[in-house]
């Protein structure tokens, strides 16, 4: 999923400028300690969650001991990737007995084409209120492919609306290579309904793709009510995820914008940390004393 073709984009040098990090961003062999913010005010996050797609490996195996770690850590919410074969009931159940909330859902493309009624009948259950389509197949990368997804986008943003939910699109660096002389991801933007399709902002791949999330919020004011709190760090020279303030991206700056944003909804994630449990553990320490 990681795309080389962003990596120059992605250095110290490019992030600085774009005042997206703090200081000591030279590439190191280790994680980083974060940079204080010099915008830290008294505000902190209403609420953290995780994307549970970070724990893919260990739900396989303990679906139920999981959640109740998670819980145990400290979140408040999570967002599924799959319900590892437990019916919408049972996962509720168990929501409800470790006392979290799972306000959205990450569903593939193929599944909201073939099964969106199944899907929000899952989410009605469960108790989302955001639907998410994570990805955008590569060979569907083209302009006509993005045209097929933003009015796909906008039916299903229809069908939830219906039902009381949302819809919502989550980004890699991909989507801000240009499509007809824009990059693709303002073309989503533009050719989504605000009324009916949200954006899920994923801090990593976007800083990673060199582009400042602050400058997307200027543009598209409250299309983002939804993001995936993930950290970056110069590591043997490439730009690879870590956990939560442990790497280089200034949280405080991006979350001092969330109401211009629109944003309501943070998700801890990482795609593949060597140690699961504690990476989300670290971020959520983090995360929990972080003003801004």
């Amino acid at each position: 999923m990681q795309r080389r073709a962003f990596l120059r984009l992605a250095t110290g040098t490019a992030l600085g400028s774009l005042g997206l990090l703090g200081a000591g961003c030279a590439d190191t062999e280790s994680p980083r300690e974060p940079a204080a913010s010099a915008a830290a005010g008294s505000r902190t996050l209403p609420h953290i969650g995780v994307q549970l797609y970070t724990l893919r490996r260990l739900m396989q195996q303990d679906f139920d001991g999981v959640l109740r770690q998670v819980a145990e850590i400290g979140y408040d919410q999570v967002e599924f990737a799959g319900y590892y074969d437990r019916t919408p009931d049972a996962v509720k159940a168990l929501l409800d007995e470790v006392g979290l909330t799972a306000p959205a859902v990450h569903v593939g493309l193929p599944a909201l084409r073939q099964n969106l009624a199944g899907v929000l009948d899952a989410a009605e259950v469960i108790g989302h209120r955001y639907v998410v389509c994570p990805w955008l197949a590569e060979e569907d990368r083209t302009p006509e492919g993005y045209r097929t997804l933003a009015a796909d986008l906008n039916r299903f943003g229809e069908a939830c609306a219906a039902r009381g939910l949302r819809m919502a699109y989550h980004n890699h660096d991909f989507e801000f290579e240009p499509i007809d002389g824009k990059p693709a991801f303002d073309w989503l933007l533009e050719q989504t309904d605000p009324a009916l399709v949200d954006i899920e902002l994923d801090l990593f791949w976007t800083v990673k793709a060199g582009q400042d999330p602050l400058a997307y919020f200027e543009r598209y004011p409250g299309r983002f009510t939804l993001c995936h709190v993930k950290d970056m760090a110069g590591i043997n020279g490439e730009q690879r995820m870590v956990a939560v303030g442990q790497g280089e991206i200034d949280f405080a700056r991006i979350f001092a914008a969330s109401e211009q944003a629109g944003l309501a909804y943070y998700f801890v994630e990482h795609d593949n940390p060597d140690d699961p449990l504690e990476s989300i553990r670290t971020s959520y320490q983090y995360l929990s004393q972080l003003t801004f």
